[in-house]
């Protein structure tokens, strides 16, 4: 099983919730970090690295000798990363999101592959939960294959939780890709309603089950609970505003070690997604 963790917006309390999640899993849990431009679950998980593993994507090199300069790689290209200028062919290699369609559709074999190093990804564990993160290099645009390099992680391990980049964007919608349910996390705010409607058209889209974890619950107004309500998501479960949490969470302590009781709390959470 697949769980990924995801949020409308960020500061929700997304990674707080994957986490202790797989900190209070009875099973051998496996935790994914993809948000590779700010990954933070390592200040709480805490792990032991043990093998990092660099992550490359593939850039377009011309072969003067062969192009003709038709132009056909720049017309194929959807994010610009060519330009062909009279007998010259431009690359820029910070657009390119390593589809390999230049190279294909080159009617003169003129484009080969280079590699670039765009992060890396860092395994290890925490206890009993195998973790892994991938971190994008800094300055670096296309998260996409580090995500990939972090979910091939995976590799049919039975319990995986994946804490999702926030927003919508791109990186989000592959990070979720493959999940068997999604969580999004949310706080009880006219912004967090916002987010959160855009974040479940994405898990709608995708066709993924999900449910709703509800931060800071005791604050704030109805409008989120009403949402789900009337668009019959369900609240999974409800963390309330507790200076305890908040203060567990500014020394990067885990709210289950820090306050066992809701160890059960959090299992229960399983247990909904189960059934």
């Amino acid at each position: 099983m697949i769980i990924s963790i995801a949020s409308g917006k960020g500061g929700t309390g997304k990674t707080t919730i994957a986490t202790n999640l797989a900190r209070s899993a009875k099973r051998s849990v496996m935790l994914l970090d993809c948000d590779v431009e700010e990954p933070n679950a390592h200040l709480f998980m805490k792990p032991t690295i043990t093998t990092t593993t660099p992550v490359y994507k593939p850039i377009p090199q011309i072969n003067f000798e062969k192009c003709t300069f038709c132009a056909k790689c720049a017309e194929i290209c959807e994010y610009n990363a060519l330009a062909v200028i009279a007998t010259q062919v431009l690359v820029f290699a910070e657009l390119c999101h390593g589809c390999g369609g230049c190279t294909l559709l080159c009617p003169e074999g003129a484009i080969s592959e280079t590699y670039q190093q765009v992060g890396v990804v860092e395994r290890g564990h925490s206890g009993k939960v195998e973790f892994v993160q991938g971190i994008l290099n800094v300055s670096e645009a296309m998260a996409g294959p580090v995500i990939r390099a972090v979910k091939q992680q995976i590799n049919n391990h039975p319990f995986a939780i994946l804490d999702a980049p926030p927003g919508t964007s791109c990186p989000v919608v592959l990070t979720l890709q493959g999940s068997d349910f999604c969580i999004l996390v949310t706080e009880p705010t006219p912004f967090g309603l916002h987010d959160l409607q855009l974040a479940v058209d994405v898990v709608r889209q995708l066709g993924i089950p999900h449910g709703i974890v509800l931060n800071r619950a005791d604050s704030g107004d109805d409008g989120v609970e009403m949402y789900c309500q009337q668009e019959q998501i369900p609240v999974l479960m409800r963390l309330p505003t507790d200076l305890r949490i908040a203060e567990a969470y500014s020394r990067g302590d885990m709210i289950v070690d820090a306050l066992p009781q809701y160890r059960q709390t959090f299992q229960e959470l399983l247990k909904s997604i189960a059934r």
